[in-house]
């Protein structure tokens, strides 16, 4: 009986098949599982800073817990909470017409789903960098959307350029997706880049999503402008940001979104249905980052600095190696092509052979060909050794 039921079942949705699994985290679990056999990898996988928590963040959350305040909050975040986010982007990013209603606390990565659902239908074209975050595409496709990826070039930064972005545009185009500083490329969009893609989407009638979770991360005086900020932007733009890189908080999942009218609305609805609301005594710690002392960012900023220094410096004794230099975040995107072997090759050799975890480049998108992500999020012991077994790697595979 067991077994002819078995035959009657029905298959999975045919959305789960539009996407495929993750390659970061293959990759993670692969390093993962060579770790257990105790083999010394050096992993340069991770996206998240290897810096502790804050302490004053820390206090906060455990007091939110002694006072008990383990219960349901607004389903929107907890009101103080979305004060200070608002008062923190009309303050530093300069978007005057952000006010509490306009915020839902959230995971950044539920903020930017919700951000796909609310505004893609079937058929609905949207917009990529080519490079760009691993999770911009599935979370399309789940939406029953197209990714159409607009490509960027190593030699001007990885920028999302309003020229190419203007010739990608077709009347089923729904929304435009910009990430700067950039995962996985650590490039940076140009104010004017921000100002032509704004125009371009007003002019069009579209959504622009503003993935600005490292915000913070900026080198040698680069500057970041937040797209809500420009005249007109407000109703078209989702803003995306969070704590888990700039206070080292990635386990805490809050993050949030800033959005307004009825598109702020659908958002909320759709968190309302899912998680209704991100863990409570968490929020009141990312109270405290928001409200508190921020010397923490500079700290960690003057390592991260030292460390892109000392990655770019050791990638370029590699024989066949090229890497552009980050203006933001804490990655390096080389283009290892000259060493004779595509990226998903080269990461997985580099890892069976020489004990180094790379995500290999077309994890990010078609652009992707030929390079790999590294996180420099690591101690500099670990990046010296981790460039030193690559460039014996390379050295005894040529």
């Amino acid at each position: 009986m067991t077994a002819e039921r078995t035959k009657t079942m029905k298959g999975l949705s045919a959305r789960v098949g539009r996407v495929l699994p993750s390659e970061t985290v293959r990759i993670s679990g692969l390093v993962a599982e060579k770790r257990r056999q105790g083999i010394d990898v050096v992993s340069f996988a991770a996206g998240e800073p290897d810096f502790p928590t804050p302490e004053h963040v820390r206090e906060a959350a455990k007091k939110a817990l002694d006072e008990g305040k383990t219960r349901y909050v607004p389903a929107p975040g907890v009101p103080e909470l979305r004060e200070a986010v608002a008062k923190k982007h009309v303050e530093e990013n300069g978007m005057a017409e952000t006010r509490p209603e306009h915020v839902l606390v959230t995971p950044s990565k539920q903020a930017i789903a919700y951000a796909i659902l609310a505004t893609v239908d079937h058929g609905d074209e949207v917009l990529l960098p080519d490079p760009c975050w691993v999770s911009y595409d599935p979370l399309v496709r789940l939406a029953g959307g197209t990714p159409v990826y607009v490509p960027l070039d190593a030699e001007d930064g990885f920028r999302m350029r309003p020229e190419p972005v203007a010739e990608h545009i077709t009347g089923k185009t729904k929304l435009v997706v910009m990430n700067s500083p950039s995962n996985p490329t650590g490039g940076m969009d140009l104010p004017a880049d921000v100002r032509g893609v704004a125009e371009l989407v007003q002019d069009h009638g579209l959504y622009l999503l503003s993935d600005e979770i490292y915000e913070h991360v900026r080198y040698g005086g680069a500057e970041h402008l937040s797209p809500a900020s420009l005249p007109g932007m407000t109703d078209h733009t989702v803003t995306v940001n969070g704590l888990s890189k700039s206070f080292s908080m990635t386990g805490w999942r809050i993050g949030w979104a800033i959005a307004s009218g009825e598109l702020m609305k659908a958002m909320g609805k759709l968190q309302s249905h899912t998680i209704t609301h991100p863990t409570s005594f968490a929020q009141y710690g990312a109270l405290a980052a928001l409200t508190g002392p921020k010397d923490f960012i500079a700290e960690m900023m003057v390592a991260f600095e030292r460390r892109r220094r000392l990655v770019l410096d050791l990638l370029a004794e590699i024989p066949g190696v090229t890497c552009a230099e980050p203006r933001g975040a804490f990655y390096v995107f080389p283009d290892i092509s000259g060493t004779g072997m595509d990226a998903m090759t080269f990461a997985e050799r580099l890892l069976e052979e020489g004990d180094v975890g790379v995500t290999p480049g077309p994890a990010f998108g078609p652009g992707g060909e030929g390079h790999v992500r590294i996180s420099y999020a690591t101690s500099d012991e670990r990046i010296r050794e981790g460039l030193a077994r690559m460039k014996r790697f390379v050295s005894q595979a040529g």
